[in-house]
């Protein structure tokens, strides 16, 4: 079996019962990208509006469904990630995954990704979009930053517009020190226009060296200035 094709792309056998099951709660279309001359097909809600009508995309917010796009901020780390040297013995863990740009991405290029977030329906997006793109062996996992399983450790950490609520830091710190192996980096994406940042880094001073780049993307319409904040373990902090 070829599997079937749904709106030009092909839907491989192993992800069409996940498929068909998002498909009966959603409208869904595949959103186009292209990282380093490599094009990538994602699948993604045809209408958000229903979902995210009359809530700010910037506010510090519980209620907003960050999953239900593509950020611009997941386009640049997935970059940063793609110009990466692949390293066999190096393990990169995408929290807070949404539809799994970064992890999809991470794993194109050569890289072992582990995609997370806190529904198996959300991670059900990102398994479709993985089979779609050639990349069946990420794996996707359920994690839950409040009560985080043990998923192992990690050279790399990546997350892009994770700081949306500031009840989420210490439980994101904690998943930091959990998951993070020794000698790892963690590497943050966000749209510089969300203000949590600033409260999120302070809180990592004492354990962390803090390093933020500012990457800018530009579309037809609009240009972003996103942030790219890398941490790196303090010698002896014990955050890994």
């Amino acid at each position: 079996m070829n599997g079937f094709e749904y709106m030009g792309v092909r839907i491989p056998p192993d992800v069409q019962e996940i498929f068909g099951r998002l498909q009966t709660r959603y409208e869904l279309e595949f959103e186009h990208i292209v990282i380093r001359d490599r094009s990538f097909r994602f699948i993604t809600l045809k209408n958000i509006e229903p979902l995210i009508a009359g809530k700010d995309l910037f506010a510090e917010s519980l209620e907003f469904p960050f999953w239900v796009k593509i950020w611009e901020s997941s386009i640049v780390l997935a970059d940063f990630l793609a110009r990466i040297e692949p390293v066999s013995e190096r393990r990169i863990l995408e929290i807070g995954a949404g539809l799994g740009v970064c992890g999809i991405v991470a794993a194109a290029f050569g890289h072992r990704a582990v995609i997370t977030d806190y529904e198996e329906e959300i991670l059900d997006f990102a398994r479709v979009s993985a089979a779609v793109n050639g990349c069946g062996g990420v794996l996707c996992q359920k994690l839950d930053w409040v009560h985080p399983a043990d998923i192992g450790k990690f050279e790399m950490i990546v997350g892009s517009e994770v700081l949306f609520h500031p009840s989420f830091f210490e439980p994101l710190l904690h998943v930091f020190r959990t998951c993070l192996a020794p000698g790892g980096t963690i590497y943050l994406a966000h749209d510089g226009r969300r203000k949590s940042l600033a409260g999120f880094l302070p809180l990592c001073e004492q354990e962390y060296d803090i390093a933020v780049q500012k990457r800018r993307l530009s579309s037809e319409d609009e240009t972003y200035d996103i942030l790219l904040t890398r941490l790196v373990p303090n010698e002896g902090s014990g955050a890994s």
